[in-house]
């Protein structure tokens, strides 16, 4: 069940009620809708920057993506649960936590989180959204769902005991402030894990896949995310996973 105790408006950080509507700031009234079995805390077209280009392009994708990572997993890692755990055994699980993903996408890593777990994820894209609470459905697995951007997660400080995000945030129209979120959000003492494509994965598949090369500039750099966790982050490492094709920062939140 959840809790409107979790919740907060992403923009003021106000607490939110929830209705059978949706979720209401009850200082300035404004309203945050149920939509297809998700939570909206934005509208599509308020988006902007990176975020507004990649919105489109998982909206447009977001009906064959999971078939076509499926082919593709198999064919280059000999299944998804070989390519999943190479990051996702990073996670410290040991069964009751509540986990936030951020970009959660279709949901596609919820069955790869080997405990029993309260599970969260936010996205940005309808379209990946609407295929999530279809995947779920399906798996017979209960999450709790999100639209967002997570440089705004529209949760209280010290709320999750696992808080992880994997792919996407390379193009993020500001990276900074959605390590920071999940900082913030992350309860003391929490391990958080951030995995994305190298420029491996970028420019040698995704520059030549028909459908998407268009949304990935040539010659565009990808962001020094080492960079962008704060110094005081403890146990910080980074591993390339995934035959170089992506990469896996772990650190502690103090």
């Amino acid at each position: 069940m959840l809790h409107d105790q979790l919740l907060r408006d992403p923009y003021t950080y106000d607490e939110l009620t929830l209705e059978g509507t949706g979720a209401v700031n009850p200082k300035n009234g404004r309203q945050y809708p149920w939509k297809h079995g998700y939570l909206a805390f934005m509208e599509e077209a308020d988006a902007a920057g990176s975020n507004r280009k990649y919105l489109e392009l998982y909206n447009r994708i977001a009906r064959f993506y999971r078939l076509s990572n499926k082919l593709y997993f198999a064919l280059k890692f000999g299944g998804e649960r070989r390519y999943r755990e190479q990051f996702l055994s990073s996670l410290e699980l040991g069964g009751g936590e509540r986990v936030l993903e951020t970009s959660v996408g279709s949901g596609d890593n919820f069955p790869y989180i080997n405990v029993k777990a309260e599970l969260y994820g936010l996205d940005i894209s309808s379209g990946m959204l609407k295929q999530a609470v279809r995947n779920l459905r399906r798996w017979k697995l209960e999450a709790h769902l999100f639209q967002g951007t997570a440089e705004r997660l529209p949760f209280q400080d010290n709320s999750f005991d696992c808080v992880y995000h994997v792919g996407g945030i390379n193009y993020f129209s500001d990276p900074h402030a959605a390590v920071l979120e999940m900082i913030r959000v992350a309860k003391p003492g929490t391990r958080l894990m951030i995995a994305d494509e190298t420029q491996k994965l970028v420019k040698g598949t995704y520059g030549k896949v028909p459908v998407v090369k268009g949304y990935f500039a040539e010659g565009e750099d990808l962001p020094e995310m080492l960079g962008l966790i704060p110094p005081e982050m403890l146990e910080l490492a980074y591993k390339e996973v995934c035959k170089g094709l992506m990469y896996c920062i772990i650190f502690r939140k103090p």
